[in-house]
């Protein structure tokens, strides 16, 4: 029996590389340790599972840096929209003051008119404070990485099913 495939039985290769053959026609083992296969399917579910987990960890890292992006694109473009609005409302803003300072000034005084003009301006000011303040608090943060990294616990012990 030195040639397996003369004799009709399976062969397997050994660690060593030489063919061995069972005598019940099966693989047999190359090391004498009974719990040899519930040990190799044990590391392969362990292999598995962080396999997985170093997935999940990544999608949710990807996912994090998306979601910032997006946000950090979102509140570069309100500061943009800002400043150039600043510059026009500015120029506008001085124009405007001027030609209305002289028209009140002309009944109250250049002084009592310079006043009036300010007050409008502060109004004006704390309107649109209040407007970016608003603009500002639209911006939501992480809420899809928050959101499924809370599902990962469950995920780990195998209750998915808490998630929904």
């Amino acid at each position: 029996m030195s040639d397996p495939i003369r004799s009709g039985l399976p062969a397997t290769q050994t660690a060593s590389g030489a063919s061995s053959v069972s005598p019940t026609g099966g693989a047999s083992r190359t090391s004498g340790t009974v719990g040899e296969g519930a040990d190799t399917s044990l590391a392969d579910a362990l292999t598995a599972v962080t396999r997985d987990i170093t997935t999940l960890m990544q999608q949710e890292v990807a996912l994090a840096k998306a979601e910032a992006r997006q946000a950090a694109s979102r509140a570069g473009q309100s500061a943009g929209m800002f400043a150039g609005a600043a510059v026009a409302a500015f120029l506008f803003v001085l124009f405007l003051s001027i030609a209305l300072w002289w028209a009140i000034g002309d009944r109250t005084g250049l002084g009592w008119a310079a006043l009036i003009v300010a007050f409008i301006w502060a109004v004006a000011a704390a309107v649109l404070a209040l407007v970016a303040k608003k603009q500002l608090e639209r911006i939501n943060g992480l809420e899809q990485t928050s959101d499924t990294l809370a599902k990962v616990p469950n995920a780990l012990k195998g209750q998915e099913e808490r998630n929904r």
